[in-house]
């Protein structure tokens, strides 16, 4: 037996938990049930919302320099 294995064997002592330790894996899942649960309610958040912004989209579709996806970035002059 080394010396270190010595000082150690006397040092070692036991600490209490304040819960089981399989408290700690249930406390995890449910945190992570619950973080879960609020980003599912915010799924689709801008499609419920839609008839709120339908009149305005239709404005800025037609605004000047206003492209569509696909079309890419409207190019300046002199670049």
């Amino acid at each position: 037996m080394s010396f270190a294995t010595a000082v150690l064997a006397q040092t070692e002592t036991t600490t209490q938990l304040f819960m089981p330790p399989w408290g700690f894996g249930l406390t995890a899942i449910v945190i992570f049930a619950v973080l879960g649960f609020v980003i599912w309610t915010y799924r689709d958040v801008a499609n419920r919302h839609s008839h709120r912004t339908g009149p305005h989209a239709a404005e800025h579709a037609t605004a000047p320099g206003a492209t569509h996806h696909g079309t890419g970035h409207p190019t300046e002059s002199g670049h």
